[in-house]
Parts: structure tokens; C-alpha cells; sequence
């Protein structure tokens, strides 16, 4: 699977972010980390799937971006990063954006052979959606410093997600991925103050990393489509100081290892999975 690379090859290139236009690899107040995850995601659906990709050459699904999902029983409304869902009308002309245009506009960093992939995969386009015809709905977090205080945000946030996907739609597949961060040190952007970038945050790993992977553990999973919880949730960890340094991606300890539930490449092929076997007759 590619996603978790080019997750931290992109976030290593520092890009404008805000009314300054200050050049940053991360910043909290923006939501570029969970669309480079979200992309990442997307593109290794389509490596996996065959019914994927035929519904995608099809046209049969489309892509939403920060599409906002209405639970039908509570009504409660929640934003989700993207989801994949049957056309609600025709494209509007002139108008669609697939994953090639999203790489561009969002600086996502892909290597020569995954640009070589990704011009061999059917092209999937972003349109006009409805809750109605959600079939996955992904979001994406990420904890890069003050782990203690984000434990209970993080796990609130995700699980309102899942919850308020299922509200609307119980055959909807619920995904989430978590990026925690291992490094011992973070320059968080707005700790600092008159430009200047010398508040550094420090960690003590991997223990932190360790408490936050603890508390995504505690989140709701279902295999079934009448039990609560996500249907794929992943776990990604990355060492990034936000100094200008390159990111690089955590594989050993506390990273989920090859054949666990959080392992990222275990929840591609689950999804996948998920998705052949729900919506083969669509």
C-alpha cells in the first residue's frame, strides 16, 4: 500500500498555509494532512478493489470532499473528509476534478511509479452527493503533540463519525485513519509568536504515542452491519518535528504491526473486502 508514504512524503514539503501564507508542514488549523490522507486512502481502494475500479470506470460512484452527513435519527450533522457515493444527478459540465487534479491542488508528493499507477487506474470524479447514496465515508485525524489533552478530542471526534455515518445510512461503510505522531520534539504553529519559531514542545516516547494508540484502540469496531462502530480503522505513525525536517513513517513499536486490526495495510484490504461483498449488485 502506498498511502502512509506518500502521507509523509507530502507532509515533508512545507506549503502556504493561512491568511499569511506562511510556509508550514503541519498546521492544526488547516486540513491538508487529513486530504493527503484521504487521497492516499482513495488511491489504494482503487489498487485493491476490482469492483471498485469497475464501478469507478462505470461511473457509477463518484467522490465528495468534506461532504457533511446528516445522522437520519438524530439529525445531528457532522462534516466527514470524504466519501464515496452513487451520482445524485448528472456531472455538471466543465466541472469535474478527479484524483490526478486533487494531487495537484492539495501537493500531494507521488514518486514515479505510483504517477504511472495512478494514469493506469480508472479515472473517479468529484460530483454531487447525498447521504442517500453514501457507500464509504472516511475521516481523518491526526495527534502530533500535547497527546495527553487530545485522547479524549481524538476519540470523540472518531467516533462521532462513524456514529453519524451509520445514522444516516446502515449499509454505509464507516472508515477511520489516525496519524500520531512519535517525535520527541514539535514546533506547534500557534504556540509561536511574532514569526519566530522557537517554542519547541517536548514529548516523552513512545510512551505518548502509546497512550493515544491505547485510547483509538477503545474505539467501536463491527463486523456485522447490525452492531455499532467503524467497518476499517487504521493507525498510522509518523516522526515529525514540523522543523523542516523530513517526515519519515514509523513502522516498528508503537506502530500496529502486519497482521493487526489498526495495521494500515490490514484495513485497505478489509474495506476492499467490505466493498466487494456489499455492493457487488449496484
Amino acid at each position: 500500500m502506498h498511502g502512509p508514504d506518500i502521507l509523509v512524503r507530502s507532509l515533508s514539503i512545507a506549503q502556504p498555509t493561512g491568511e499569511s501564507g506562511a510556509l508550514w508542514q503541519y498546521h492544526s488549523r488547516s486540513d491538508r494532512h487529513s486530504k493527503v490522507a484521504c487521497w492516499g486512502v482513495l488511491f489504494d481502494l482503487l489498487r485493491t478493489s476490482s469492483l471498485f475500479r469497475s464501478h469507478a470506470a462505470e461511473s457509477k460512484v463518484i467522490f465528495g470532499v468534506n461532504f457533511a452527513m446528516r445522522d437520519f435519527h438524530t439529525k445531528r450533522k457532522k462534516k466527514l473528509d470524504l466519501v464515496i457515493s452513487r451520482p445524485s444527478g448528472a456531472m455538471p459540465e466543465g466541472t469535474t476534478v478527479g484524483l490526478s487534479d486533487l494531487a495537484t491542488k492539495w501537493g500531494i508528493e507521488l514518486n514515479a511509479s505510483e504517477r504511472a499507477e495512478l494514469e493506469g487506474l480508472p479515472g473517479i470524479v468529484e460530483g454531487p452527493v447525498t447521504g442517500a447514496g453514501i457507500l464509504v465515508a472516511l475521516e481523518a485525524k491526526a495527534t502530533m503533540t500535547a497527546h495527553g489533552k487530545a485522547r479524549p478530542r481524538l476519540y470523540d471526534e472518531l467516533n462521532s463519525s462513524q456514529s453519524t455515518v451509520h445514522g444516516a445510512s446502515e449499509q454505509a461503510l464507516a472508515v477511520g485513519l489516525a496519524v500520531v505522531n512519535a517525535s520527541e520534539t514539535f514546533i506547534s504553529p500557534p504556540s509561536q509568536r511574532d514569526g519566530r519559531r522557537d517554542v519547541v514542545s517536548h514529548h516523552k516516547q513512545p510512551r505518548d504515542a502509546q497512550g493515544i494508540i491505547e485510547k483509538l484502540e477503545e474505539l467501536p469496531r463491527r463486523s456485522h452491519r447490525d452492531e455499532v462502530g467503524f467497518d476499517g480503522l487504521g493507525i498510522v505513525v509518523v516522526d515529525m518535528s514540523n522543523d523542516g525536517s523530513p517526515a519519515t513513517l514509523v513502522t516498528s513499536w508503537p506502530a500496529p504491526q502486519p497482521g493487526e486490526v489498526f495495521y494500515y495495510d490490514d484495513m485497505i484490504t478489509r474495506v476492499a473486502h467490505e466493498y466487494d461483498g456489499r455492493f457487488a449488485r449496484i
